[in-house]
């Protein structure tokens, strides 16, 4: 009998197996079999899978959907997963899994663990999830917060579905920007010193920035101040990038984010590095021209609607240069079978060029996925919260986090799809009310675990439960959404849309809440799961413990606490 994970495609070899069946039986004429489509009706009394090959195989079949549809269940083989299927207009063919098999999912659930849903979809292929990967001159802001919620999401997701992953922070600590961050420092660390020196007209005003000087001077006291008007030490940007990204480091590090490797821009531009060996590529194929003392990618011989600069007339390399040679590192040096880049809308207009370089220089384009997301406006009493308490000028993700808790960031920022604009309610998502979603989704494990608890006091487990007494509608209600997850899983690791995770956690919330509510409505004694009957209690404790299960991975996936209590 197949499990959770594989009952999609059971179906689908059902159904193609029945449809040709009919063929050698004469009941269809001889045409090509496409791909069984099985999908889950909009409406559950109408099955909890069907398939829409009639609709499909109509045209080539010269026959009525439901006339196809009538010769294909005919021959549907029996199988302990479903019920016999049935036929509805204009041409589907309906399955309810039986309810034995959903009775043994719970100890699939229970079985598999923390492991649960896992899947086999990336086959151990090598996935990278390159995200946040913010400029080292100043602190990660809620925007930034939004990209690492995705990303870390995603990657999460990735390996639940099979895939080896690799997270990885790139950080951009050469260029302008860097350069005006050291001048800034600079600047700043001077001013600490009793010097009326200004900070530069395209520097950072940050107080973070006093911040920064004064760590510098508190380590390091005179060591890098020199003669007025002499350059600044070079050592002292390096040292103020060294310090920001130790900052960075530590708050996504509150925010629940581990990178397995932090990738320096600077390490492209060493010796025989990836620079070198990407402009060689593209220079070998004839697509580097000089043009107005520039050196120019020809992008528009590849389709793009215009050339780009890599090398600027004073040499320069552009940042288009840096991702060209940093995305050649990872499909060519490193080999990633899949990449994911996670950016801010904003950079929308470089998605396409992307994609063009790195065919160029051999990789795949349609291995590359960058996924973009939308800026966050905070509210709170329904007003926009506009400037940080501490840095004048942006809201950092730590405030956030100091406010509202990691938890329930992540799950706000998870919870609308990456490119649609998102409000962030902080006074909701403090509020313990269902009318929170993070309190409703926790606070339905706290119950799952308050259950189990409380069943042990009575000296009561779910060890030695006999599923085959779960036939209550609201028990197996709950088994099939448990089941869900691995549909869940697979649309994310497939269509990168981390939104289905909050979503589905809400809906799991919801038929565990259905399940314990019909126990009151019964007026059951005890804990409401709990009977005068010991074997069916120990029944209904086995389903809890198994979506407890369930629950808890869904929220590791969103990268949030289970907690026991609330």
């Amino acid at each position: 009998m197949p499990d959770t994970r594989t009952i999609r495609t059971h179906l689908e070899s059902i159904v193609a197996e029945a449809a040709r069946a009919a063929i050698s039986a004469g009941d269809l004429p001889d045409v090509a079999i496409p791909g069984a489509a099985i999908e889950r009706p909009k409406d559950a009394a109408n099955g909890d899978f069907a398939s829409t090959l009639p609709l499909r195989l109509a045209r080539a079949a010269m026959r009525p959907p439901l006339e196809i549809a009538q010769a294909i269940a005919k021959h549907v083989r029996a199988d302990a997963a479903i019920e016999r299927p049935s036929v509805a207009p204009p041409g589907f063919i309906n399955f309810r899994l039986s309810v034995p098999f959903l009775q043994q999912q719970v100890e699939h659930i229970i079985a598999a663990g923390p492991a649960y849903a896992d899947l086999e979809l990336g086959a151990g292929r090598s996935a990278q999830v390159e995200f946040v990967s913010a400029n080292p001159t100043g602190p990660l802001h809620v925007g930034n917060g939004r990209g690492a919620a995705i990303g870390d999401a995603l990657a999460n997701a990735l390996a639940a579905a099979g895939y080896r992953v690799e997270r990885e922070y790139y950080i951009n600590d050469a260029g302008t920007q860097t350069d005006y961050f050291a001048e800034t420092l600079y600047a700043r660390y001077q001013q600490l010193f009793g010097r009326d020196v200004p900070i530069p007209p395209d520097g950072y005003p940050g107080e973070y920035m006093v911040e920064l000087a004064r760590e510098v001077k508190e380590r390091h006291g005179d060591a890098f101040l020199r003669p007025p008007g002499e350059p600044m030490p070079p050592e002292l940007g390096a040292l103020g990038i060294e310090l920001m990204v130790t900052r960075i480091r530590a708050t996504l590090e509150r925010f629940g984010v581990r990178y397995d490797r932090w990738y320096s821009e600077k390490s492209l531009y060493e010796p025989g590095g990836a620079y070198e060996q990407a402009m060689a590529i593209l220079r070998q194929a004839g697509m580097l021209v000089e043009r107005e003392g520039a050196l120019w990618f020809a992008s528009s011989e590849l389709g793009e609607d215009k050339d780009n600069v890599v090398v600027r007339s004073d040499g320069r390399p552009t940042y288009y240069a840096s991702d060209i040679a940093y995305h050649w590192d990872k499909f060519l040096r490193r080999g990633f079978d899949l990449v994911i880049d996670v950016w801010g809308a904003d950079h929308h207009g470089h998605v396409s060029r992307l994609k063009t370089a790195t065919r160029a220089v051999g990789a795949d384009p349609e291995a590359l996925h960058i996924l973009l997301y939308q800026l966050v406006t905070l509210k709170r009493g329904g007003e926009v919260v506009r400037l940080s308490k501490r840095e004048g000028e942006i809201i950092t993700l730590d405030e956030l986090i100091d406010e509202v808790g990691t938890d329930a960031a992540r799950f706000f920022f998870l919870l609308r799809s990456p490119g649609a604009q998102m409000d962030f309610d902080l006074d909701l998502a403090v509020r313990q009310s269902s009318e929170n979603p993070v309190y409703y989704v926790q606070y339905a494990h706290a119950r799952l675990c308050s259950i189990l608890e409380r069943a042990k006091e009575q000296g009561l487990t779910p060890e030695g439960g006999d599923v085959a007494r779960l036939t209550a509608p609201h028990e197996l209600a709950l088994i099939r959404e448990m089941m869900r997850l691995a549909d869940v899983i697979e649309t994310v690791a497939t269509r990168f849309e981390p939104q289905h995770l909050p979503h589905y956690a809400q809906d799991l919330a919801t038929a565990f809440h259905a399940f314990n509510d019909a126990f009151k409505q019964q007026n059951d004694p005890g804990l409401k799961v709990i009977t005068d009957d010991e074997a069916l209690s120990r029944a209904r404790l086995r389903l809890v413990l198994a979506a407890r299960i369930a629950l808890a991975r869904v929220l590791g996936l969103m990268g949030m606490s289970a907690p026991e209590r609330m």
